[in-house]
């Protein structure tokens, strides 16, 4: 797909609150990474439309243990762009302030998490360059009010599965991109969604292009489940 077609397929709905998009890769058996990282089951396909995604997106929702295990770093954006935030979410503020995710950006990122994280670790991250935020939980109430008022509705979600599980169970989840890459993977690798109880959520396929093995796919929520008519590819 070139860059007008992915514009198309992947518009963001007009809302006047955060509609929350999780971008997701997995293997055809379910596995979320290979030798550790995502990477390892992505395509050239994929990533093309993971990048455009994010450039699209006002804020890059992750939860910290996936930003430790891909080493994140900040959005990258035309030089005349405005690279959206990388927001983590974090109870223990357990990041390094010295990684990528506060060294190489352009824009500073946000960081959720509650009084329980130790101040120490707060007032590092602060120190770093990170725009620490304590909120009384982190169910999606808070997270995505916080979010709402700062203006970034256009949610990119990232995972980790924790993070994803924690949404679906607070049914905040509007929309799926999942891109299905042609392998098989085997092992101990997690899904894409973990939560301590099932939930079940009807989606509807807004968009499905193949290129070159892989399966893009884009669901939205079942019509009027959130209110909103998302557009349609």
């Amino acid at each position: 797909m070139e860059d007008d077609e992915i514009a198309r397929r992947y518009a963001w709905p007009e809302t006047d609150r955060p509609w929350v998009r999780a971008v997701m890769v997995s293997s055809l058996d379910g596995a979320v990474e290979a030798g550790g990282r995502s990477a390892g089951v992505a395509t050239a396909a994929d990533r093309r439309v993971f990048v455009r995604l994010r450039r699209s997106a006002d804020v890059v929702l992750v939860g910290a243990g996936t930003v430790r295990a891909e080493d994140y770093r900040g959005v990258r954006a035309g030089a005349d762009a405005v690279a959206p935030p990388i927001a983590v979410v974090s109870g223990s503020a357990a990041l390094d302030p010295s990684s990528r995710l506060f060294s190489d950006t352009r824009t500073p990122p946000i960081v959720l998490t509650t009084a329980a994280a130790p101040r120490s670790r707060r007032d590092a991250i602060a120190a770093a360059g990170g725009d620490v935020v304590v909120l009384d939980d982190l169910g999606a109430a808070s997270l995505l009010g916080e979010l709402g008022r700062r203006g970034l509705r256009r949610v990119a979600c990232e995972g980790g599965p924790r993070l994803l599980g924690s949404l679906l169970d607070d049914d905040a989840v509007d929309e799926l991109c999942l891109t299905l890459s042609p392998v098989l993977v085997g092992g101990t690798a997690g899904r894409i969604a973990v939560s301590d109880a099932p939930t079940t959520r009807v989606m509807t396929v807004a968009s499905l292009v193949e290129e070159d093995g892989t399966l893009l796919l884009r669901y939205v929520r079942e019509s009027g489940a959130s209110g909103i008519t998302p557009p349609n590819g």
